[in-house]
């Protein structure tokens, strides 16, 4: 008689139980990395989308405001000088012409409109204005403004100030502009801050 005793042992419930735990934490910690490595580019890219944005919207106006000039029909350079809008004459396409520029802020959208002279003599109707969206997710605060202004008392020193509102325009000759720029609160780190400031050529003193 043979007596033939084999061990069938397997996982018992509690070690089956075990094993799926290390394996479901294993999986979790894999995709938590996943995420957080997807959430990091993902802040990345707006970022470098925010910053580039910033640059490019500042470069243009200080072009714009650079080249700031009399009207082709010979009206002061600068129509207005508020806080939030900037209204001035200047050859942006540089035909010889001189458009009538307007930045301004709507909602969070940092906007330039553009007319053209036209007729004989020459008119700008503000019905011709072209306008385009120049910066968006701008977060400046409503204490905050976005353009300042400098007389030409303005030595770059911590004790120069701007000019008060309103700003009598035939004062202005340096004009600065600060943005906030934010395109999503809940992902960016940190608000991207812009500003520079860009002297009036044709109103140079000296």
């Amino acid at each position: 008689m043979n007596n033939h005793i084999s061990d069938q042992r397997g996982f018992t419930i509690i070690e089956l139980i075990v094993a799926i735990s290390i394996f479901t934490l294993l999986i979790g910690s894999i995709i938590a990395v996943y995420l957080n490595s997807f959430r990091a580019k993902d802040v990345i890219f707006e970022q470098l989308l925010t910053q580039s944005e910033g640059r490019r919207a500042v470069l243009q106006f200080i072009n714009d405001v650079r080249r700031a000039d009399y009207s082709s029909i010979g009206s002061y350079p600068i129509v207005s000088a508020g806080t939030s809008t900037i209204v001035f004459y200047s050859d942006v396409d540089r035909d010889t012409y001189r458009e009538k520029v307007r930045y301004f802020i709507s909602s969070t959208i940092l906007y330039r409109g553009l007319i053209k002279p036209t007729g004989t003599p020459f008119t700008y109707p503000t019905s011709s204005e072209i306008i385009g969206a120049v910066a968006h997710s701008i977060a400046n605060s409503p204490t905050n403004s976005v353009f300042y202004y400098y007389d030409q008392n303005y030595t770059g020193s911590a004790t120069s100030t701007a000019l008060t509102q309103p700003v009598t325009t035939t004062a202005v000759r340096l004009v600065e502009i600060r943005l906030t720029i934010e395109r999503d609160p809940f992902k960016s780190p940190v608000p991207l801050y812009v500003q520079t400031k860009t002297e009036i050529r044709n109103l140079k003193a000296n």
